[in-house]
């Protein structure tokens, strides 16, 4: 068992199969994605602000952190995290590594969320084919977590307007 995490051990990492997949494996980011940089994009413009980015003070570190209303945002892609809505096939070369490293992944997820709850969180995981479907959708999510007065959906109004 890792002392650090609780879990097995993954081992040690494979080397890439050619040189193309080293290169794809190297640009995968863990902060600011494509998916999560749209969904703040969505949630600033419907209003919702006041949160927290990778917030370092709460289990998992959260990807949008609603500090004030305890509700943690993970953006999950749907390869790393083993979406339920996409059949993502797992990689063919170093399959019994991948086995693993996807069973943690999960593992840590559930662990993580259980973690939150257990100190008072909410907890809302959204797909990375979620947000490319409806980000709007995504954005209602977050807003049901909410309470009403967090709800605005309008352009923001100011005192100061010609």
């Amino acid at each position: 068992m890792s002392p650090l995490r609780g879990l097995p051990p993954l081992g040690p990492i494979p080397s890439a199969s050619s040189p193309a997949v080293r290169r794809a494996m190297q640009g995968n980011r863990s902060t600011e994605t494509k998916p999560e940089l749209k969904l703040r994009k969505a949630l600033w413009s419907a209003g919702l602000r006041g949160y927290r980015l990778n917030w370092p003070s709460v289990p998992g570190r959260p990807d949008i952190a609603f500090v004030r209303w305890r509700l943690a945002v993970f953006v999950h892609g749907c390869f790393w995290h083993r979406c339920p809505h996409c059949s993502l096939p797992a990689p063919r070369t170093n399959s019994d590594y991948w086995q693993r490293k996807f069973s943690r992944n999960l593992e840590r997820d559930q662990r993580r969320t259980q973690e939150l709850r257990d100190a008072g969180w909410n907890v809302l995981r959204v797909w990375e084919c979620e947000i490319e479907r409806s980000v709007q959708e995504c954005v209602e999510a977050v807003k049901a977590f909410l309470p009403d007065k967090r709800r605005y959906s309008g352009p923001e109004v100011s005192a100061f307007s010609d």
